[in-house]
């Protein structure tokens, strides 16, 4: 079968083990049914998701141009502290960075391999969690905005990282941590502005991944270079779809890209 499309990042369902898709204009592929299968992707040539014009693509699906001016890449996504709708301030479109940043937010830590801290939207949990590839994960905090989410964010990863290392978290999933006692040990690091927000009772979540096989040591296939990707899936993580002979391919890293996939 052959599917042609714009790739985007894959949709997921919380359910053990985690349905991942990918969804196109007319159809979708469930890449759970593709494990152990022989699959092609083929790169035809660039999209970029807001002016939609067949230009290359700089970051986020974006061209150059249009990651410079969407309101979706703002500085403030990838450092919530910088966040200040709030304070009624526009950063490149106040209604849209209102309607993101004035909603409830979690801060929480994740077990990706090793232990790190991060932020998400609350309408986002799980699905933040799966698309890191957290097989762990405890709410640590919930705030109302994302300016206080950024702070808490800033003082913790004092402590622990804000990063996921990727290669640990492709190579398996089997390194559980005692996450209960780290967010009892994270609580005196929250700043007092949002100490009150912090979650007193609450469970962790676990996470688990279709992955049939892990690699060994993870080399990063990218499109722009092969333009051609072949292999018999073995399992998918995060926002990674893993290949026999340890090639991995992230998926988020290629939103934009119109590819011919076929299996």
């Amino acid at each position: 079968m052959k599917f042609q499309g714009v790739i985007r990042k894959m949709q997921s369902e919380f359910k053990s083990p985690i349905k991942y898709y990918l969804e196109f204009k007319d159809n979708f592929i469930c890449l759970n049914d593709l494990l152990d299968k022989e699959v092609s992707i083929k790169f035809l040539h660039y999209f970029c998701l807001s002016c939609e014009k067949e230009k290359e693509i700089f970051r986020q699906g974006y061209c150059k141009n249009c990651f410079f001016e969407q309101a979706q890449a703002g500085d403030w996504i990838i450092k919530p502290e910088l966040s200040t709708a709030h304070l009624n301030i526009e950063d490149r479109d106040l209604d849209y960075e209102k309607r993101v940043q004035l909603q409830p937010h979690i801060v929480y830590l994740a077990n990706t391999g090793q232990l790190k801290v991060g932020v998400t939207r609350k309408a986002q949990v799980p699905y933040r969690w799966i698309d890191q590839g957290a097989h762990q994960a405890i709410e640590l905090v919930e705030v109302p905005n994302r300016y206080l989410a950024g702070i808490t964010e800033v003082a913790i990863k004092e402590f622990i990282s804000d990063k996921t290392n990727w290669r640990k978290m492709l190579t398996s999933d089997n390194n559980d941590l005692d996450i209960m006692s780290c967010k009892e040990d994270m609580k005196k690091h929250i700043p007092k502005e949002t100490l009150q927000y912090f979650i007193e009772s609450n469970s962790m979540i676990d996470i688990d991944f279709p992955v049939n096989e892990y690699p060994i040591k993870p080399l990063t296939q990218k499109l722009i270079k092969t333009k051609e990707i072949k292999g018999t899936l073995k399992g998918i993580k995060g926002q990674y779809l893993l290949f026999e002979e340890n090639k991995v391919f992230n998926v988020r890293s290629h939103e934009g890209f119109v590819v011919e996939i076929s299996f």
